[in-house]
């Protein structure tokens, strides 16, 4: 029916890309794409005799739009899955414009020099108006609506589960629960435990920045900034236990804020276990968290992707990691002039997730609604020109596609709620 072709071969990747050979009806041919064509040749090898999809691999450096578009133009998909680093989202979204091929990403743009001039400016203005200081906002991929519309193409964002699934469920919730929503609270806890005295469960430069970031929330129709880690909360997560968790400043904060009506406090939090944050602040304190180049014996590092050839790659972790993820958002509003409260969440056990597709769940509760994304545009049941987050859809397919393919919803319509 379809052929896709598919950017990045790291730990999502792997997951979305064995998903995709599971519904070989819809993707009938695939393409695997990064700088290591070794990794996608691997890969292909394994899945081939697994799969009535058909397999290729190539060889593409993401950050260079003549060789993206080279090919693109080649193979000619109906799709370019973006499943690379977010620093390649726009180069890529340039391409699919010149090729005329729809898009998808699992998390939005930020920059890999923080330092460029023409970035900081349009950063710095940001910062002012908005009143937030992340580096990753969707500023940039959202000035590519008009292009796209006019293209007739589709561009979805953040496809993932936080950002993607979680904003699927605000949708959901003010689709089928409420005729209001006041308040959201997005919770991402991970109970697995890998063994490591310290090791990131994505790519070690985009999770240490997030979390070491100040953290921000919307309410009252504002930014509020508060310092990194500053806001903790405890709470009783169904099959992991009581886990402290964080406050910190999260993309699908930005979207829903402008696409929820009426919404007047949005949070996001976050667990983090005490090792993890010793490890982390020491880390920062000594300046291996900088994205700032240095010279090191004659030559110029950046210390963060030094440390991230130091720490075990997120996509060994499968074999080692044990536990549960729970993800899910809590909302209070009102239904028929009454208020209430609702939970929809997802538990997802790392094991099981090793035993399907070689990967912990981290990987999975991503490359899985990736997976289902794609699937909302080639099926044409997610259709409309230009550049869109999921919570913009309608969310019933999607939700049905993550209940069937691996990630099953639950409901609560008494939780407990974070105060």
């Amino acid at each position: 029916m379809a052929r896709v072709l598919i950017i990045g071969c790291g730990g999502v990747a792997n997951v979305a890309i064995r998903k995709c050979c599971q519904v070989s009806e819809v993707f009938t041919e695939i393409c695997i794409a990064s700088r290591t064509v070794s990794k996608c040749e691997a890969l292909a090898e394994k899945l081939r005799p697994t799969t009535s999809t058909v397999i290729t691999t190539a060889k593409v450096d993401a950050d260079n739009v003549d060789e993206l578009v080279a090919l693109i133009n080649s193979y000619k998909p109906e799709l370019v899955m973006n499943i690379a680093l977010p620093y390649q989202d726009l180069t890529i979204m340039d391409a699919c414009l010149i090729c005329g091929v729809n898009y998808m990403d699992t998390a939005n743009y930020e920059p890999e020099n923080i330092d460029d001039p023409e970035w900081r400016a349009v950063y710095d203005k940001r910062c002012k108006e908005e009143g937030f200081s992340a580096y990753f906002d969707y500023t940039w991929q959202w000035a590519y609506k008009k292009k796209f519309e006019d293209a007739g193409l589709t561009a979805l964002l953040g496809s993932g589960f936080d950002p993607g699934v979680t904003q699927a469920y605000c949708a959901y919730a003010l689709k089928h629960e409420f005729d209001r929503i006041d308040t959201i609270d997005i919770l991402d806890c991970n109970g697995g435990d890998h063994g490591y005295p310290f090791a990131t469960n994505f790519n070690p430069e985009i999770n240490l920045r997030e979390v070491s970031a100040p953290g921000s929330y919307w309410e009252n129709g504002k930014w509020v900034e508060i310092p990194a880690m500053s806001i903790k909360r405890e709470y009783d997560f169904e099959e992991v236990g009581m886990k402290d968790m964080y406050l910190l400043h999260h993309e699908e904060i930005e979207s829903l804020a402008k696409n929820i009506p009426d919404v007047k406090r949005i949070r996001f939090f976050m667990t983090f276990g005490q090792s993890y944050l010793t490890h982390m602040n020491c880390l920062e304190n000594v300046g291996m968290l900088s994205t700032t180049p240095i010279m090191y014996e004659g030559r110029e590092i950046v210390p963060i992707q030094f440390l991230k050839a130091l720490l075990p790659d997120p996509a060994s972790l499968g074999p080692r990691t044990k536990g549960k993820t729970n993800i899910g958002c809590i909302f209070t509003g009102v239904k028929d002039g009454k208020e209430k409260t609702y939970y929809i969440y997802n538990v997802c056990d790392h094991q099981e997730c090793y035993k399907e597709v070689e990967s912990q769940a981290i990987s999975y509760t991503t490359g899985v609604p990736a997976m289902c994304g794609a699937l909302m545009l080639l099926t044409g049941k997610w259709n409309k020109a230009g550049v869109y987050t999921v919570e913009e859809f309608d969310p019933d397919p999607y939700i049905e596609a993550l209940d069937k393919y691996g990630l099953p919803h639950r409901e609560s319509h008494d939780p407990v709620l974070v105060d």
